[in-house]
C-alpha cells in the first residue's frame, strides 16, 4: 500500500512538476539548458518508477491505488471539469513549487495522460498471477501428508 502511495505521488508530483518545467523551457527562445535536462530526467525517473511497479513482482495493490486515483480524477474531469480542476490546491497562499506541480498535473489531466497511465497501472491488477502467493520450498513440508487412509 505504501508503494502505491509513492507511485501516486511520483506520477502527480514529479510528473506534474516535470511537465510544467518542460512547457516553460520550451516556450523560452532557446529551449536548452540545465532546467530542461532536469525536467526530462524527472520524467524519466517517473517513467522508471511506473515501469518497475507495472513489470515487477510486487503486490497488485501497488498499482491498484494509483490507477484508481488517476482514473477517478479523470472520470470527475469528464463529468465536471471545473470541479476536477479545483481538487488540487491552487492560489496565492500555496507554495510556488506546489503551484507548478498543480499546473503540470492539470496539463496531464486535460491531455488525457493521467487516464492513459491509470489504465496502464490497472492492467497488472487483472493478472491472476499477481494475486497468487510466491512459491516457498518450506510449504511442501507443511502440507505433506501420508497417503494411507486418504481418499485422493
Amino acid at each position: 500500500m505504501l508503494l502505491g502511495l509513492v507511485v501516486t505521488a511520483a506520477v502527480l508530483g514529479g510528473g506534474g512538476w516535470a511537465v510544467q518545467q518542460t512547457m516553460a523551457d520550451v516556450q523560452a527562445a532557446p529551449p536548452v539548458g540545465p532546467s530542461l535536462w532536469i525536467a526530462l530526467g524527472s520524467m524519466a525517473a517517473v517513467g522508471l518508477v511506473v515501469g518497475l511497479v507495472v513489470a515487477g513482482r510486487v503486490s497488485p495493490v501497488a498499482t491498484f491505488i494509483p490507477s484508481m486515483v488517476l482514473l477517478a480524477w479523470t472520470v470527475v474531469y469528464a463529468l465536471d471539469a471545473n470541479r476536477a480542476l479545483t481538487l488540487l490546491p491552487d492560489g496565492p497562499a500555496v507554495n510556488g513549487v506546489v503551484r507548478e506541480i498543480v499546473s503540470g498535473a492539470h496539463i496531464l489531466l486535460r491531455g488525457g495522460v493521467l487516464a492513459l497511465l491509470g489504465v496502464a497501472l490497472f492492467i497488472p491488477v487483472l493478472m491472476p498471477s499477481r494475486w497468487a502467493r510466491r512459491y516457498d520450498e518450506d510449504d511442501d513440508d507443511y502440507e505433506e501428508q501420508t497417503r494411507e487412509g486418504s481418499y485422493y
